[in-house]
């Protein structure tokens, strides 16, 4: 058993999952493969997609009442940020004074959830390759959680991916721009690959084969490496190559650079427009 299976399989009390779409699907997904045991578990989501519905024969219980479950130890919030006010209201009901509140909503701040929902409150920003336990989540805890409680976040964020914990909330609108936005941008570059490799000639299907296997495979490589991705890429290059009269545009004044530091701008001044 693994550090982070054995660390989720020894914390203790209800697991309140509340809005299990994709991202909170596949965080659950992530605690039972880890050992955690279904019956601990409720889900609420007046929504549910037959994989989550089909948890209830394991154990899992769907859509209790309030009033039949009481206060839980941990609430891990997955509505979308638009719905959270609304949501937020009926999520009060489950939230003790010491119940764990772990946020994962895009843009929604340590003090709206204490208004909201009340509790002690972690806002933590994962992000979708968390379905294959790949993902990267940034948390950050308010005062008011206890050491264990941050020991319990930190078991059930593991189960997913990498965990990296910051003091200052006013980077988690940055956070949300690169991490938790940017495997779209990864699944972009595959896309305009293969759209650049068919306008140079290449059937579509092979172009669209060479583009996905190209970017999942140097993502791997990435991975398993101790090598900064900056070396990774000039190990590709040689001088007067074909890469390196790629990358002279790529890398050019107005090129992937300035468009990149745009994107993140932008999606950082979303993120913090979706507090308000």
């Amino acid at each position: 058993m693994s550090t982070s299976s054995s660390a989720l399989t020894n914390t203790t009390g209800t697991i309140a999952l509340a809005g299990a779409g994709k991202m909170g699907g596949a965080m659950l997904t992530g605690w039972l493969a880890q050992g955690l045991a279904p019956e601990r578990v409720v889900v609420i989501d007046p929504y549910l997609s037959p994989e989550i519905s089909a948890l209830a024969a394991k154990g899992v219980r769907l859509n209790p009442k309030a009033q039949d479950i009481g206060a839980v130890d941990t609430l891990v919030v997955a509505v979308k940020p638009q719905s959270f006010r609304e949501a937020g209201a009926a999520l009060k009901a489950f939230v003790g004074p010491a119940t764990l509140v772990v946020s994962i909503m895009a843009g929604t701040t340590i003090a709206a959830l204490e208004e909201v929902v009340g509790g002690a409150v972690v806002r933590a920003m994962p992000n979708t390759p968390a379905a294959i336990g790949r993902g990267i989540t940034v948390a950050v805890p308010a005062k008011t959680v206890t050491a264990a409680q941050r020991a319990t976040t930190d078991a059930l964020l593991q189960a997913t991916g990498l965990v990296e914990w910051i003091g200052d909330e006013g980077l988690m609108d940055a956070v949300t721009a690169v991490s938790g936005s940017g495997p779209a941008y990864v699944f972009l570059l595959a896309e305009e690959l293969a759209r650049a490799g068919v306008a140079a000639g290449l059937p579509e299907p092979l172009a669209t084969t060479l583009a996905r296997a190209t970017v999942a495979g140097s993502g791997e490589l990435l991975h398993r490496s101790d090598l900064p991705s900056a070396t990774l890429r000039q190990n590709v290059t040689s001088p007067g190559g074909t890469t390196a009269a790629a990358l002279e545009v790529l890398m050019a004044d107005d090129g992937m650079q300035p468009l990149m530091t745009r994107a993140i701008a932008a999606a950082t001044k979303r993120s913090k427009e979706l507090a308000k």
